[in-house]
């Protein structure tokens, strides 16, 4: 049996971190985008705690529950925002948001 490394996190959050960059760039939908994005925020959790356990101390671990604060505000606010642009304009097409500005 295999033990597991710190080498395996890394494949798995960037992994992770490579499957949100590409939703990022290739959606159009902005639910996939946010999505997307919180993909990214975990890919970079696993990263701090992964170094974390490595290095034996603990600051990874209570940075990545800062990230994960982090996240939870931003998808509130961005599902926030996204509900009332779909209430005005009736999509969620990336390619409408600039309709937004002043």
């Amino acid at each position: 049996m295999v033990p597991i490394t710190t080498i395996h996190y890394l494949v798995v959050a960037a992994a992770l971190f490579v499957l949100g960059v590409i939703g990022v760039l290739t959606r159009r939908n902005v639910v996939i985008v946010l999505m997307s994005i919180e993909l990214i925020l975990n890919a970079v959790n696993l990263n701090l705690v992964a170094f974390s356990r490595m290095w034996g101390g603990l600051q990874g671990q209570v940075f990545s529950i800062f990230i994960v604060v982090d996240a939870a505000a931003e998808a509130a606010v961005g599902l926030g925002i996204l509900i009332a642009f779909f209430r005005n304009k009736e999509t969620i097409n990336v390619d409408e948001i600039d309709l937004l500005k002043w």
